[in-house]
């Protein structure tokens, strides 16, 4: 049993800073990658950014050099931290966790930047 859970969404400005925290705990193995997606109404959901638990970092362009993931291993956090906020950007965000054996999701948090 692995619980996931995403905090810190909200609704913000453009222009607006805003961010993301997740953490994991329970029956988990040693995390490999965690990763944020996201995904809009009426859209598919999309990678917004991954971290390896050495550091290595993947960015979807859409939000690079606007956003910044990192990670706290000892306490199987990862956060996201979103700046210069558009429109495009709401989206329910959620947050994978995945270690030898499986990848777990967290239930989302919602992301709203108003214009």
């Amino acid at each position: 049993q692995v619980q996931v859970v995403e905090s810190g969404g909200g609704l913000v400005q453009a222009g607006g800073s805003l961010r993301l925290s997740c953490a994991a705990s329970g029956r988990i193995s040693q995390i490999n990658v965690m990763g944020w997606y996201r995904q809009a109404p009426g859209k598919q959901r999309e990678l917004v950014a991954t971290i390896t638990s050495g550091g290595t970092v993947n960015y979807a362009a859409s939000v690079k050099g606007r956003f910044t993931i990192s990670r706290d291993n000892a306490k199987k956090t990862v956060y996201l931290q979103m700046t210069g906020l558009q429109v495009e950007d709401t989206a329910v965000y959620y947050c994978n966790v995945a270690d030898r054996f499986l990848n777990s999701w967290g239930q989302g948090t919602q992301v709203t930047v108003s214009s």
